[in-house]
């Protein structure tokens, strides 16, 4: 759960509001059996309104209370950076789908990130996350103020009669919501002031056009066997071609979900990180929280770790076939061991090949940019992971940073971005500017590669592609002009790019938001689009 270090200010009245309804939210599933006729939350409060938003997605107008009258009404106040929010999407739906007449979720995003404050990026993102309810750009905060929020994510209940009920933060609340939902439905069904008519809403999905490629998260290019694999991650399934475009094989048949077999049974859960080894390429197999392994001769997967369950709990690993991860998103190979970023703990894990078991390698759970020892650094959200050989390099999304873990004295290092700053504060440290180490800002980078004592950055906010000389530290930019945009040419445009990759002086790229690769020259940073030639949208 990430708390801004700045908070809204609150009257003390206002405080007193909140924290009393907190307390009696928390017990809504103690609640002993109420009178006939009685409320069963009868500390109630006119709801704030939602005015101040810089406008609505997922419907085709604004709505207030009047338009949500007799609808049990879930306001969700989220970032969509924030790995805590992309864990409570699937409890949600699963709401959404157990009340489809009676609850109505409305989604307030509250930027953390300047680039999230975009309408349009907001809409890329619904679309990417598939959410279903409507949204309000929330962008200058007056919504997250008026409701008292105080961390992403905060899930407020309003009643059918337009009373706030009360609130839980962070994830892993499904149940405790449910009652309260189950408990105000009963209730207002026998009051007769519960609404049972759905309401219909214009999607943002029905805009997003049918691509080859459904907002790629990462790439892995290997020039000796002339490969590239390609996640494609909201078509739920891996993308084999050659390094000129010309497709070989598609692993995965567009389903959702967890299933091992040949190509065409196999189901991926939006699929991320990448790492080939021999012939075997293993996979971070995000949604569906587990470590997937692709033989590539067999032509088969396999789940080699995660029991298809999220870890709810900073979980120090175990035996491959029953441990529960959370949130893995890329993978690194040295030295026979497969490190693996795992965003949800704020952590990276490791599992030596041939072993049955898998465990943390770095990161003492805690969400911050500190370094130290592998159990005493603090890491936050780690989404990309690369090597020199001898030493791991990673990003830490939500912190801005780029670091590195010294193999030989097993320490974790800031190399580039915020460092050595009060406790949380560096979560809130990013930018655009290219100086050197601590001088350094970054927003949100989601991918790394290392080649030629560099290493390639995807400043995914930034919309750019940034480098580090390792040997002076020095931070630049190599592409992008710092707006998302989708141009070739002498002014190259990206949109939150994710992934990359090298093979042959050529820098692969998954250019997420604009659902394509890109490869870019680095003999003269030339950049291209690359065709998947005969590769089509799953049916």
């Amino acid at each position: 759960m990430t708390k801004p270090h700045w908070t809204g200010l609150l009257t003390l009245a206002f405080m007193c509001f909140v924290l009393g309804i907190s307390k009696g939210f928390t017990q809504a599933d103690e609640t002993p059996p109420t009178a006939a006729g009685e409320s069963p939350f009868p500390q109630r409060f006119d709801a704030p309104s939602f005015e101040g938003g810089h406008g609505w997605l997922n419907t085709s107008e604004p709505l207030d209370w009047k338009d949500l009258k007799g609808k049990v009404v879930l306001i969700d106040f989220w970032t969509y950076c924030c790995i805590n929010c992309m864990h409570v999407l699937p409890d949600l739906e699963y709401l959404e789908n157990k009340y489809p007449n009676e609850l109505v979720v409305i989604g307030v995003h509250s930027a953390k990130f300047e680039n999230e404050q975009d309408t349009s990026a907001i809409r890329s993102a619904i679309q990417r996350y598939e959410i279903k309810h409507p949204v309000i750009n929330d962008a200058d905060m007056k919504v997250w103020q008026k409701f008292g929020s105080r961390s992403w994510p905060t899930l407020v209940i309003v009643d059918p009669e337009g009373k706030y009920i009360g609130y839980v933060s962070g994830e892993g609340n499904r149940k405790t919501l449910d009652g309260v939902i189950s408990k105000l439905i009963d209730y207002h069904r026998t009051k007769g002031t519960l609404n049972e008519e759905p309401l219909k809403f214009e999607l943002e999905a029905a805009k997003l056009a049918k691509t080859p490629l459904q907002f790629p998260g990462k790439v892995l290019a290997d020039a000796e066997n002339n490969w590239l694999f390609i996640s494609d991650s909201n078509h739920n399934r891996i993308v084999v071609c050659r390094l000129d475009g010309t497709l070989v094989d598609v692993i995965g048949n567009g389903k959702e979900g967890l299933k091992d077999g040949s190509y065409s049974d196999a189901q991926f859960d939006h699929p991320q990180g990448m790492e080939l080894v021999g012939t075997k390429l293993y996979v971070a197999d995000t949604e569906s929280h587990a470590v997937r392994v692709i033989d590539l001769m067999k032509k088969t997967v396999e789940t080699l770790a995660g029991n298809g369950e999220q870890s709810r709990f900073r979980d120090p690993g175990g035996s491959l076939k029953e441990v529960s991860l959370n949130s893995p998103w890329a993978i690194s190979e040295l030295d026979g061991t497969l490190y693996i970023a795992m965003a949800g703990p704020h952590q990276l894990f490791k599992h030596k090949l041939g072993s049955q078991t898998i465990e943390v390698f770095a990161g003492s759970g805690r969400e911050d940019i500190i370094d130290g020892s592998l159990t005493e650094s603090a890491l936050a959200q780690p989404s990309g992971i690369t090597h020199d050989g001898k030493t791991l390099y990673f990003v830490d999304s939500e912190g801005s940073a780029v670091r590195k873990v010294d193999m030989e004295n097993k320490t974790v290092t800031t190399i580039a971005g915020p460092r050595d700053l009060p406790q949380g504060r560096s979560l809130f440290e990013f930018g655009d500017i290219d100086k050197p180490g601590a001088e350094a800002r970054f927003q949100h980078p989601i991918g790394v590669v290392y080649h030629n004592n560099k290493l390639y950055v995807a400043d995914s906010y930034n919309h750019k592609i940034r480098t580090i000389d390792l040997t002076t530290g020095e931070v630049s930019s190599l592409l992008g002009t710092g707006t998302a945009g989708n141009t070739l040419g002498e002014t190259p445009q990206l949109s939150e790019p994710a992934g990359l990759s090298v093979a042959n002086d050529t820098l692969y790229i998954a250019d997420t938001n604009n659902h394509r690769i890109l490869t870019v020259n680095l003999k003269d940073n030339s950049m291209q689009e690359l065709k998947i030639m005969g590769l089509k949208d799953p049916e």
